[in-house]
């Protein structure tokens, strides 16, 4: 009796453990079997293969990485997806090349560009300044009583210009400087009867209209335009605005100045405003924006 019922037992264990082992077999992982995981876009691989051909590629768009993150999850939102779009995302492979935004170059604006026309009255009772610089000329006058006498800094810059041209060789000196209203007015007449009003208005001035008046003006030298063709002209024009002068009427300016050409009138304006307006190739005229036209 004890016997059988052992046996009964026995049988029962026998039976769980190949019930156990059945189990472990099933759930059991090949050794050998690799693991494969889905790649995230064929032609995303594809683009990267060739590009080792070429010397130039383009990254993947945006808009292929985001199809080909469709494929690992579903679950997204609508605000993953914006981010996604709006983010730069780098993926490893081979080193691709993004291509630079084309660059524009803007012009800067010409130095020699005529200002726009500066509206001045004209005062009879003082002197006209513009930005700071005495301006006379037809449509701006001096007062009659304005009487400055010779400007001391004027005429030491002229001193050390003429002992500059001198160690060159160059002989200069003044030939008429300040002037008075009323000398201006008597040259000026004389001009007149001379050669009457519409000849004299090209070359003299009115008085109260004359930079002599303003202590401010030189004529060098000579009172001819051969004066330009001269050592002494040649090397005026070209290394006056160094000491703070300007050729005050240039050649081919008549219509904007309201004089003939003179290469030996010189207009002291400092060396900074000098160097300026020399640089731009304006009159003085053009570079403050003003005219120069009798208004009588």
């Amino acid at each position: 009796m004890k016997n059988s019922v052992l046996i009964g037992v026995v049988a029962v264990a026998v039976a769980a453990a190949a019930i156990v082992g059945v189990n472990a077999v099933k759930h059991q992982k090949p050794v050998d079997q690799p693991t494969t995981t889905k790649p995230i876009s064929s032609s995303y691989y594809s683009e990267e293969n060739t590009s080792e051909s070429t010397s130039e590629s383009t990254a993947p768009s945006l808009t292929q990485f985001s199809s080909s993150t469709s494929e690992i999850t579903s679950e997204s939102t609508s605000e993953q997806t914006s981010e996604r779009e709006s983010t730069t995302v780098l993926l490893s492979g081979p080193k691709t090349t993004t291509k630079a935004p084309v660059s524009t170059t803007t012009r800067r604006p010409s130095t020699t560009t005529r200002k726009p026309s500066t509206s001045v009255t004209p005062n009879t009772s003082s002197p006209t300044y513009i930005n700071g610089i005495l301006i006379v000329n037809k449509s701006y006058p001096l007062p009659q009583n304005y009487n400055p006498g010779v400007n001391s800094a004027a005429q030491s810059a002229f001193n050390t210009m003429q002992s500059a041209a001198a160690r060159e060789g160059i002989n200069l000196y003044i030939v008429s400087g300040f002037r008075s209203y009323s000398t201006q007015r008597d040259i000026y007449n004389n001009y007149v009867a001379r050669d009457g009003k519409a000849a004299a208005d090209r070359y003299s001035a009115r008085p109260g209209h004359s930079e002599h008046q303003t202590g401010l003006a030189f004529d060098v030298n000579s009172l001819s335009q051969s004066f330009e063709n001269t050592p002494e002209g040649r090397w005026l024009a070209a290394n006056c605005y160094k000491y703070g002068f300007i050729i005050r009427f240039p050649k081919g300016k008549e219509s904007i100045t309201g004089y003939m050409y003179e290469p030996w009138h010189i207009r002291y304006l400092g060396t900074s405003t000098a160097t300026s307006v020399y640089n731009s190739g304006l009159t003085l005229e053009e570079y403050l924006g003003v005219k120069s036209v009798y208004s009588y």
